[in-house]
């Protein structure tokens, strides 16, 4: 724990500078060029999986930091589904609207009206990270709104962005959001008022629809599945965001999300702290658990050595991982944004998809590539 925290506190302590230049050699195509069984397969079929993934390697000098981006396929107008990785934006502007509330903490006890789950924001933060639970991120939700998400995301440069719906819920399209009932002490409380969301347009980009076919009510409809209703968060932007809380020094004021440094602590440490360490069945939530990138096709322990900062989403055959990588044995540290389709017969809600078989280790196999590539890179 004591280490975890130094590491929290040094990131957050020294005066950051920072650019993102390209340049023209991009190690990402010589890791995709790899024999490897579980690289290969993925690059000889390409055009089924959809697969975009932005790498940013970390220079120092003195105080300052500077990011090199390399990118493969990247691009906003290609839709996916980001599943879960929604809920690290719904994370970080709630704890900012915490944050501006003066009535309010991370450690404010609350429940959703019409619901007996009495929780707290520090415990939802915590749940959304450990296990990657949906309730959790949609008591947020009911907290912010969509627009409130969506908002302050792009009040700080963070686009394009579209957060419609919860996860996984009969209500999670409802555009009006139910009260918070919030204890202000131990016998008293406040009901907060409820939100009306815009209802969201269609999403005008490409690969909106996708497949052959898909179950709606149990029965199979032929024909392309319509995301055009749902959350759109793009690798560009997933990775923006991960930038500015683990290097918030390195943005501008305007582009920094207004978070005490506790608040940020709490948020680094939920990121990398794993299942077992808030008393979550090892065997069942285990280290890699939510962590796709270099360990996910492993239930092995992952070395203390190595601490992830990740959010990672997987729903509708798509799996994603936004996550910084730091190795503090051997001095390294690189950030990557990866996902990938894995849908063979076409048809979505059928449950049928190529995650543990071939997504999975797809992007263990990536993240172990570019690690081994940053031991041997010179700074």
């Amino acid at each position: 724990m004591f280490k975890q925290l130094f590491i929290s506190i040094f990131i957050g302590s020294i005066t950051l500078v920072s650019c993102t230049k390209r340049v023209d050699a991009n190690p990402l195509e010589t890791i995709l060029s790899s024999e490897n069984h579980f690289i290969k397969r993925v690059m000889d079929s390409l055009s089924q999986h959809e697969v975009q993934i932005r790498y940013t390697q970390i220079n120092r000098k003195s105080e300052a930091v500077f990011f090199t981006d390399f990118d493969f396929q990247v691009d906003k107008n290609n839709y996916f589904y980001p599943a879960s990785t929604v809920k690290f934006p719904t994370v970080v502007t709630a704890l900012e609207k915490i944050n501006e509330t003066d009535s309010l903490t991370v450690n404010t006890r609350f429940y959703i009206e019409g619901d007996t789950v009495e929780t707290t924001f520090a415990k939802a933060v915590s749940e959304i990270f450990a296990i990657s639970d949906n309730t959790a991120n949609n008591r947020l939700i009911e907290f912010l709104g969509q627009d409130g998400v969506n908002n302050r995301m792009q009040q700080h440069g963070l686009v394009p962005i579209r957060i419609s719906h919860r996860l996984s819920t009969p209500n999670a399209d409802e555009i009006t959001t139910k009260p918070l009932v919030i204890y202000l002490n131990d016998s008293t409380t406040a009901t907060s008022s409820s939100i009306v969301n815009k209802i969201p347009n269609p999403l005008k980009v490409q690969k909106i629809e996708k497949g052959t076919g898909f179950y709606e009510d149990d029965s199979l409809h032929l024909g392309a599945f319509d995301f055009s209703l749902k959350n759109y968060y793009p690798i560009e932007t997933q990775h923006s965001l991960l930038k500015r809380i683990i290097f918030p020094k390195a943005f501008s004021r305007e582009n920094q999300f207004n978070l005490s440094e506790d608040q940020r602590m709490l948020l680094l440490e939920a990121m990398h702290t794993l299942p077992k360490s808030l008393g979550y069945d090892p065997v069942e939530y285990y280290d890699s658990y939510v962590k796709f990138l270099m360990f996910g096709d492993s239930t092995d322990p992952i070395p203390e050595h190595i601490k992830i900062y990740n959010k990672v989403g997987y729903a509708y055959g798509t799996l994603t991982d936004c996550a910084y990588i730091q190795d503090v044995k051997n001095n390294i540290d690189f950030m990557v944004t990866a996902t990938i389709l894995v849908n063979k017969d076409g048809v979505f809600n059928d449950n049928v998809y190529e995650y543990d078989e071939v997504g999975i280790p797809f992007l263990a196999q990536l993240g172990r590539e570019l690690y081994q590539y940053e031991l041997k890179r010179k700074r």
